[in-house]
């Protein structure tokens, strides 16, 4: 397999406005990370990706962006970036920003002159259509709830909206909007930074034909994602961008690609370095979904996500690469999801289902605060949330059909929803979100010096990726797929095999008889989350065997 930098590298996601605030007025900056640096250095962390730090009236939580070239007001200044980076790079660390090009905010100086009228020279830098019998052009819903079309009076036409009105969307098919991002990415890679994480970039290329969609039954409209994502040009687009910007740069590029299927992967992160060198994939978030999406408290069937990692893992093997992660910021934390967030495996749950992602082949990601088994905040009213997906879903799921209870509702946005906050120490001001009251025991200063905390595990995990090339490079080989407690697989390589095996469940269980000889033949432990040995597997225990 060929090997690359970020193939080996471990990510740390930073959700800046929650992270640290240096100056004491609620809300986390770039100066706060500047503080945190050696902390995250000292968990190993080789990448930092920084999520939206540009100009925006914050809509949308900074991905809806007034000035691609200068730095929101509350982060700091350009001047301040520019220390972050430096700083990142003399620790031997790289930084990965985020790329928000399917759509800027309604007040980029794009938007505010196309909205002007029709034959502005920026009329075609987004997408304008005629209303059809006097209603929205196609009856396409917006990801957060409502039409994907806003009506303008000023020209009397709609223009598309993936996501909150106050983000229109940017008409990729205008060769000149394809050079101002271009320009602008290279504006960025020319100061020095290491990569894109790039924001809901399955969508850039729209459908050639605007036309209805299919709408299920009680509901109004059609999601736009599923005519919008992976679109005729889609690849086409990726490919002139590696062409003129990303080839020229030694980058990481993970691409956000909702809807995205095994084989349209292959095409994004294929090997040949066409496009981008990974995707992210939620075929495994929406596991535990119904009807209403990820808004239901349904359990977790574990031969489910199996299935998926599985087929993702092998689907990719010598083809691609994936990238492995359990939270993000659009993500509810792992341990309320899957572990055991408030008995007393907590932290058991928390190391098992690091190691579970951590063993597997691709690129993982650790979100703030997931490297201290953080977990979800419970909210008693939707006023709490922050988040404008989690109060339009209230509106439609209790208000409106009444599918769910008040109470019911505050339960599902507490365990899926994904706003979030963070730990102590995070400003000397009143916090811009309201902390989670758990901080005084969930928290870094108190486990940064415990040698048996969840923050030292991740550090033992990521420093086993290092020593360890098997973890990185070895083939993927899942075990006992129907077993409905215990997620089994091994990695191996010419040299080296070591099986993990990690209990999802509360129960004492035993070794099954398909790796007894493997566990009883071992070559020792890699990692594990209990201090001793057992024959039994015990609750929410992970251990890495070396079997040769």
């Amino acid at each position: 397999m060929q090997k690359a930098w970020w193939k080996e590298a471990v990510v740390y996601q930073i959700y800046p406005r929650s992270f640290m605030d240096s100056n004491g007025d609620g809300i986390g900056d770039l100066q706060g990370i500047i503080k945190k640096l050696d902390y995250i250095k000292n968990l190993g962390i080789t990448v930092i990706w920084v999520s939206p730090i540009y100009k925006s009236p914050n809509k949308d939580n900074g991905y809806d962006i007034s000035d691609y070239q200068d730095i929101m007001d509350e982060f700091g200044t350009m001047e301040d970036f520019d220390e972050l980076l430096k700083e990142i790079h003399q620790r031997g660390m790289k930084l990965v920003m985020d790329l928000v090009v399917n759509h800027t905010s309604d007040q980029h100086k794009w938007f505010l002159e196309s909205r002007k009228s029709k034959d502005n020279k920026y009329r075609d830098y987004y997408i304008w259509k005629d209303p059809v019998d006097g209603h929205e052009p196609t009856n396409w819903g917006s990801y957060f709830s409502g039409s994907a079309w806003q009506f303008d009076e000023t020209t009397g036409q709609y223009y598309l909206h993936q996501f909150v009105p106050e983000q229109p969307d940017l008409n990729w098919d205008n060769p000149v909007v394809r050079k101002e991002v271009f320009d602008m990415m290279t504006w960025w890679c020319e100061k020095g930074i290491d990569g894109f994480r790039m924001d809901v970039i399955s969508l850039i290329s729209k459908p050639e034909e605007y036309k209805d969609g299919p709408v299920k039954e009680g509901e109004k409209y059609s999601f736009c994602g599923a005519v919008t994502a992976n679109g005729p040009h889609e690849h086409e687009y990726l490919q002139e961008m590696n062409q003129k910007v990303l080839s020229r740069y030694n980058l990481l590029t993970v691409g956000e690609t909702s809807c995205v299927t095994l084989e349209e992967a292959k095409k994004y992160a294929r090997s040949d370095g066409k496009e981008l060198s990974m995707v992210f994939q939620f075929e495994h978030m929406d596991v535990d979904s119904d009807e209403h999406g990820k808004w239901t408290d349904k359990k977790l069937y574990l031969p489910d996500l199996k299935e998926v990692l599985n087929r993702w893992q092998k689907g990719l093997e010598e083809v691609a690469w994936n990238s492995l992660f359990w939270d993000n910021h659009d993500q509810p934390r792992v341990v309320s999801r899957w572990g055991n967030d408030s008995g007393e495996y907590r932290e058991l749950s928390a190391k098992m289902l690091a190691t579970c992602l951590h063993m597997m082949q691709g690129t993982p990601y650790v979100y703030q605060g997931e490297e201290l088994g953080m977990t979800n905040m419970h909210f008693s009213d939707v006023s709490e949330c922050d988040d404008i997906e989690e109060k339009n879903i209230y509106i439609d799921l209790v208000t409106d059909t009444k599918v769910y209870t008040h109470d019911q509702m505050m339960d599902i946005i507490s365990k899926k929803g994904r706003d979030d906050s963070e730990n102590a120490g995070f400003t000397t001001g009143t916090p811009w979100f309201a902390v989670n009251p758990n901080y005084k025991t969930i928290n870094a200063a108190a486990q940064v010096e415990d040698p048996d905390s969840i923050y030292n595990y991740y550090r033992k995990l990521i420093e086993l990726r290092k020593e360890e090339e098997v973890i990185v490079y070895g083939t993927f080989d899942g075990l006992e797929d129907a077993d409905e407690n215990l997620y089994i697989y091994t990695r191996s390589s010419e040299n080296k095999k070591i099986l993990v095996i990690c209990n999802f469940t509360e129960k004492e269980l035993d070794v099954p008889a398909s790796i007894a000889d493997m566990v009883k033949e071992n070559r020792g432990i890699l990692i594990g989350n209990y201090k001793d040995i057992s024959e039994k597997i015990r609750p929410y225990e992970a251990v890495v065997y070396l079997t040769k």
